[in-house]
């Protein structure tokens, strides 16, 4: 227990941390409150079931001569108005630390999600590769939710509740011990049985949980991200039938662990009842069957137990909920905590809001660059040196696995090289200076990202709408070639609404998008990375065509299975293994290089 809530304590900042302090404070205040209330009841009903008690109880004698009583009626009503004062008083404070309490939980679910997302988005390009996204996914959008309902709030429901409890179980001591000694080992023996033979049922629960979570996540993303090749191949009943399984599994394992929770509620229901008929019976024996010696005191200990079974129940079910959120929490923190131990200077860099560019004069240098996959036995690049003149195409070409999108990745800055460096105008380029250098690129990928937005918005992607510069989308359209069909096809011109992933467009559309986004900057690179692979050999020309239009004003990088989109590049470097094998013209190349005659015959 103490593990877990160190755990807790390390999700928490600062500032959270203190005002976790100031609400175990109010939860001390409450406790002291809610025993004070409950044990204002036993004089009130000590007079009301025998006046005469004013006169021979020193405590209440002393209250009645010093407030200048003269009547017990009188005395009755004040007793009555305090006990009135006290209960409503205590409640409304209770009231008071539950909403403090609910509202700090529920903000930590903002609050964990947010430094979650900064720190998956803080750590490198390398991380991605290794992580499934809808397990990322999962962890912002579900994991937290889970953390803050089965360890956070529990959490703090034990600590509230237990301190209640205590004071109780103090106030039931002070008036008898012995009584108070068998009730709470009763009960508490009762409670502690019950959790201790569910204890790592719980636990193995928490860990079904956690796995059918991923589990449902992961088919539902996949079946809805490829909903076309889904459609197309009929593979909804096989989603459907593989979904069903840990979606089943997930709603099993909750239902199962509330139920837990209710337990020793409905159990012991029936044990405190008779208890009670017990005591009553005891006393009475005690007393000589006087019911007015007898009444206070049970009339105490069935308040008191009115308000300790509800504070049993909810120690237990927190530690049950605790237990149940364990490898939920476990794995929370692991990502939490060590992405933004890990990632320190990576999400500096997502803080950095820089407006700095760092311009190309010369030239792009690939210098002695090392760089192998975590867990890959063979280095992805060896020792590849290549220049980049600036203002000049270049084209990488290379069978599959040869390095290309490697080299471009650790141009791009998205990838570190183990060995050697990354040079701009002849200075490595690192730390503080790589977001200075991203800013001076734009990138076209093979599968354009398109948001369900306006075409501006996808142009000027990740600008607020408020601050798109339509100036500049505009110029970068017509960069693309693709001005005159959004305000001669589409019905909103710049305002029309793409729809998810670019659904409606074509994949020459989504393509000059891609590289009207890249443009929008206005930066000196520009890197295609397969760009136009996957389209028509006429809508190629098109795409490329615009891509060539831009001359010698950039620097273009290209990346290339069909040879025809180098063809014009100033220089083609050809890679094989992670190795820089050939360089020159297109057509030096297919004098001299053997294997590109190949490539460029086929």
């Amino acid at each position: 227990m103490i593990k877990i809530y160190r755990k807790l304590r390390d999700l928490l900042d600062a500032r959270e941390r203190r005002n976790a302090v100031l609400l175990f404070g109010m939860m001390l205040v409450m406790g002291l409150l809610e025993a004070v209330g409950i044990a204002s009841v036993m004089p009130f009903i000590s007079v009301v079931s025998n006046p005469g008690v004013v006169e021979t109880n020193e405590y209440l004698n002393a209250v009645y001569t010093s407030l200048g009583f003269t009547s017990t009626d009188a005395f009755l009503l004040f007793l009555g108005g305090g006990v009135f004062v006290l209960v409503v008083g205590s409640l409304a404070f209770k009231a008071l630390t539950n909403w403090a309490m609910a509202r700090f939980t529920h903000m930590r679910n903002y609050t964990l999600s947010s430094r979650l997302l900064r720190g998956y988005l803080g750590q490198p390009y390398s991380f991605f590769l290794n992580r499934h996204s809808s397990d990322l996914g999962k962890s912002v959008l579900s994991e937290v939710g889970q953390v803050i309902g089965n360890a956070l709030m529990p959490a703090m429901n034990l600590m509230a509740h237990g301190i209640v409890a205590i004071f109780l179980v103090a106030l039931v001591v002070a008036v008898n011990p012995v009584v108070a000694v068998v009730a709470v080992l009763v009960l508490g023996g009762a409670y502690s049985l019950i959790y201790g033979v569910l204890r790592r049922y719980i636990g193995r629960l928490g860990i079904e949980r956690v796995k059918a979570n991923q589990e449902r996540f992961q088919i539902a993303q996949e079946a809805l991200g490829g909903i076309k090749d889904v459609k197309v191949l009929g593979l909804e009943n096989g989603y459907i039938r593989g979904f069903a399984g840990p979606a089943s599994r997930f709603a099993r394992v909750q239902a199962t662990n509330q139920i837990i929770n209710q337990v020793p509620q409905f159990a012991l229901q029936g044990l405190v009842l008779g208890g009670m008929i017990v005591l009553l019976l005891v006393l009475l024996a005690a007393e000589g069957g006087e019911l007015a010696n007898v009444l206070p005191v049970i009339a105490l200990y069935a308040f008191a137990g009115m308000r300790l079974m509800p504070a049993l129940q909810q120690v237990y079910g927190a530690l049950a909920k605790l237990r149940f959120g364990q490898p939920a929490l476990e794995a929370l923190h692991r990502d939490l905590v060590e992405t933004e131990q890990a990632g320190a200077s990576a999400t500096a860099r997502v803080r950095a809001e820089t407006d700095e560019v760092l311009p190309l004069k010369e030239s792009i240098e690939l210098d002695g660059i090392v760089y192998a996959y975590p867990e890959a036995e063979q280095p992805a690049l060896n020792n590849l040196s290549l220049i980049i003149p600036a203002r000049t195409t270049v084209g990488l070409v290379g069978s599959t696995g040869a390095g290309k999108t490697t080299a471009v990745d650790l141009i791009l800055g998205l990838l570190e090289p183990q060995q050697g460096h990354l040079k701009v105008d002849g200075q490595p380029v690192n730390g503080e200076g790589l977001r200075a250098w991203q800013r001076n690129i734009g990138y076209v990928p093979q599968s354009i990202f398109l948001t369900d937005d306006t075409v501006a918005a996808n142009i000027a992607f990740g600008v607020s709408p408020e601050q798109i510069d339509l100036t500049a989308v505009e110029r970068a359209a017509r960069i693309a070639e693709l001005h005159d069909f959004v305000v001669s096809e589409m019905p909103q011109g710049y305002e029309t609404l793409v729809g998810e992933r670019g659904v409606r467009l074509s994949g020459g559309q989504r393509q000059r998008i891609g590289i009207a986004r890249a443009l929008y900057h206005d930066p000196e690179v520009l890197v295609l990375d397969e760009a136009t692979s996957a389209l028509d050999n006429l809508t190629e020309k098109a795409v490329m065509d615009a891509v060539h239009n831009l001359g010698h004003r950039k620097t273009i990088i290209m990346i290339a299975h069909r040879l025809s989109t180098v063809r014009e590049c100033d220089r083609i470097y050809v890679l094989n293994h992670g190795e820089l094998e050939a360089q020159g013209t297109y057509d030096e190349l297919v004098e001299s290089h053997e294997n590109f005659r190949a490539m460029a015959t086929h």
